[in-house]
């Protein structure tokens, strides 16, 4: 999650280097790790370890709702009425919601949205996202399909 009022973490050209090789390979070794960064794998297990444990980097697999089965996605601009960070917990537990952002402008916070099909992606707007105490309007985007997924941006 980005704490857009947090100072930035004490990260050095080593830690930059390791958070690159792992935005390009999540797999990739300590042993390969350490080789690019002149460290141990046991040093660059401790580095990655530590950036785990500050919350700098989290190490999952990026799955394509498309392949699997999910035929249907959209961002859901929501109007919120009350608090905003009480509203987006709320929709964090909704099993389609896969995606929260709190913002500014004229959405409070934006969703994303995945379900099997049209009709699926009705019920869970309908009556899962707009059922949640506090969203008082929302707009609905579909997605048409995905250009750009990017996870390799690199590290400051």
């Amino acid at each position: 999650m980005i704490d857009v009022n947090h100072e930035p973490n004490d990260i050095d050209d080593i830690d930059r280097k390791l958070l690159s090789a792992l935005q390009k390979d999540g797999r990739c070794g300590y042993a390969e790790l350490g080789e690019l960064v002149g460290l141990t794998a046991g040093g660059a297990r401790r580095r990655v370890m530590r950036l785990e444990e500050r919350g700098i980097i989290q190490i999952v697999g990026v799955t394509d709702p498309l392949k699997l089965g999910y035929r249907s996605m959209a961002m859901v601009g929501i109007v919120a009425q009350g608090d905003v960070e009480e509203i987006a917990a709320a929709l964090n537990d909704l099993q389609n919601v896969v995606y929260v952002v709190i913002a500014a402008g004229q959405y409070d916070i934006l969703a994303e949205v995945i379900a099997e099909d049209q009709a699926a992606m009705f019920e869970a707007i309908n009556h899962q996202v707009r059922n949640v105490p506090g969203v008082l309007r929302i707009e609905t985007f579909p997605y048409y399909s995905i250009r750009t997924h990017r996870f390799g941006w690199g590290a400051l």
